[in-house]
């Protein structure tokens, strides 16, 4: 199966993984706050976007922190033309081009691995994500990012305005105190529905995938292109997320416990297409071209990283969802 774009793996620190033990202590040397200094920046290069003008670019960078940093809150800043960004880590060590190389290709392969994995997304021009300080017993939730781990940024960029514009994107991180002597990783549920196509008019997509196994959610959203219309996520015949707007998606979150625990141990959902246009769109990642069908979300504990499920359908015909 080709590289898919959407995944996140999350690389662990502090005790290994598949230990038994859910929490983790932070290296003594990490650095940053949540209300100080960022544990590390990702500042995209200036690119010129002409008015009228649609693409999508990749920055490439390493992080510059020195020890693996508890990462528990994100803010990122998009310049006006600026649609969306996604943030990638190269946690399986490929190669890739030199630190501020701006280019269109992203990193995405057909090597399955070598999976750059999706960090952080962002679809407004200012964006903060809080991670739940108490996980229900007194332990706040983080994502852990190793040292000078290589990545980089994807950018959707749409200028509608009649005048060029120059464009970037600014990514702050934010540890937990260095006065946290323990936390819960968190990491994300990410699907992806493979092989699908949204024919002229009226369509709709399902996916069916297992939750992880005693998984607590404290976030969910969802993700399509221009022609999603709605995209539903239910625990069973339960509907808990319902978004129409595709370009700015709902993101439901449980902040304090109770967090979300799917009882049919199953993640549904169902993506709505209008199609104004005479021909059918394929499944892929251009968001000028293509059509995607996602929930994402995030959950706890977490101690081996992100689940990645993938639903492939073949002549519209569902094949059963695979995880990676």
């Amino acid at each position: 199966m080709r590289k898919l774009a959407l995944i996140l793996l999350i690389a662990a620190c502090g005790k290994s993984p598949g230990t038994g033990d859910d929490t983790m202590t932070p290296d003594a040397d990490m650095t940053g706050s949540n209300t100080g200094t960022a544990a590390f920046e990702i500042k995209s290069t200036d690119i010129l976007l002409p008015h009228g003008v649609e693409f999508t670019k990749c920055f490439y960078f390493h992080t510059s922190n020195t020890s693996t940093v508890a990462i528990n809150k994100w803010i990122s800043d998009m310049t006006p033309g600026s649609h969306h960004l996604i943030m990638f880590l190269n946690t399986s060590g490929a190669a890739q081009p030199a630190d501020g190389t701006i280019d269109e290709t992203c990193g995405f392969g057909n090597d399955p691995q070598h999976i750059p994995s999706w960090t952080y997304a962002a679809a407004v021009p200012h964006a903060e994500e809080d991670m739940p300080s108490d996980d229900g017993t007194g332990l706040p939730l983080a994502q852990n990012i190793a040292p000078n781990t290589a990545g980089f940024v994807q950018m959707h960029y749409l200028n509608a305005s009649d005048t060029d514009e120059m464009v970037h994107v600014d990514i702050k991180a934010y540890a937990l105190p260095a006065s946290v002597t323990s936390y819960t990783p968190t990491a994300p549920y990410i699907t992806y529905t493979k092989g699908f196509t949204v024919p002229p008019g009226n369509s709709t997509v399902t996916g069916n995938c297992p939750a992880p196994s005693g998984a607590k959610f404290w976030q969910v959203s969802s993700h399509t292109h221009k022609q999603g219309v709605d995209v539903k996520i239910s625990d069973a015949s339960s509907m808990i997320y319902d978004n129409t707007d595709w370009e700015h998606p709902t993101v439901k979150t449980w902040m304090t416990s109770p967090f979300y625990t799917f009882s049919s141990n199953m993640v549904s959902w169902a993506c709505s297409y209008v199609n104004a246009g005479s021909t059918t769109i394929q499944e892929g990642q251009s968001a000028a071209t293509n059509e995607m069908c996602m929930a994402t979300g995030y959950y706890f504990p977490a101690p081996t990283g992100a689940k990645f499920e993938v639903q492939v359908y073949n002549g519209g015909t569902s094949q059963g969802c695979f995880g990676l």
